[in-house]
């Protein structure tokens, strides 16, 4: 059976500061990030490229995205197999490279969970792999997403 979902946003630029893009300078990179029924996501670009500082950037909701596809894809499974997760965190890190034209690319999202199980560590460690299989926005990236895993028994 093949099934499709569809996801829709609203991005609207709040960084008219009463010039329009004149220039380079004369703008803000600020906009809002908004589904219907959700709270609005304050982005910008990187600050390096004159965004805010203090506003999700798209990089930063790219590697976010590809580390949330895989923490709900790795619960889903450890549950399924009866593995208990008692902890987990991920201090993901993505790697974009500039070209000489201005543009650039990702060239790795690398994941470094750091889960926390009841029992079965091997198994639960294995099961990165399959969540890496499964996980739809790593399936749609075309730049290698790596797995540093670690797997610690903390009893309940």
């Amino acid at each position: 059976m093949h099934r499709e979902h569809k996801y829709s946003v609203n991005i609207q630029w709040t960084g008219n500061t009463g010039q329009g893009t004149a220039d380079y300078r004369s703008y803000a990179r600020d906009h809002e990030i908004k589904v219907p029924g959700k709270p609005a996501i304050e982005g910008s670009s990187d600050p390096q490229f004159r965004g805010d500082p203090t506003r999700y950037n798209p990089e930063e909701l790219l590697v976010s995205a590809l580390s949330g596809c895989h923490l709900l894809w790795y619960l889903h499974l450890c549950a399924e197999a009866g593995i208990v997760v008692l902890s987990y965190e991920d201090r993901a890190e993505g790697m974009m490279e500039e070209s000489n034209d201005g543009g650039g690319r990702f060239v790795r999202v690398t994941l470094r969970p750091h889960v926390r199980v009841t029992d079965r560590v091997e198994q639960a460690e294995a099961l990165h792999q399959r969540a890496h299989q499964l996980c739809f926005i790593a399936n749609s990236v075309n730049f290698p997403v790596l797995h540093q895993p670690v797997t610690e028994l903390q009893a309940l």
